[in-house]
């Protein structure tokens, strides 16, 4: 299992950013969250077999929200980070 940390800058505040991730995620097994930043950003923490973790964020990349994304910055995350959340969730 592993995990990734990514932000996303861009006119992803007030579209239904979060609800669309929200609904993508569902379709693959992965575990994490979508929240808004204060600064404008949103960030997209997810965790699972590599494999699902690259179609969930290839689908997100080809979705209706592609227009609304100017900027994605990936964070290192420990591989051993582990979240308490049950599924995917909106924070």
């Amino acid at each position: 299992m592993t995990s990734r940390l990514l932000h996303y800058t861009g006119k992803v505040q007030g579209v239904g950013f979060r609800a669309t991730v929200l609904g993508i995620a569902r379709g693959y097994e992965v575990l994490g969250y979508v929240k808004n930043l204060p600064d404008g950003r949103v960030e997209l923490f997810v965790s699972g077999v590599e494999k699902e973790i690259e179609e969930f964020l290839t689908a997100l990349s080809e979705s209706s929200l592609k227009g609304h994304i100017a900027l994605v910055q990936e964070e290192a995350v420990d591989p051993a980070t582990r979240l308490s959340l049950r599924g995917f969730q909106i924070l």
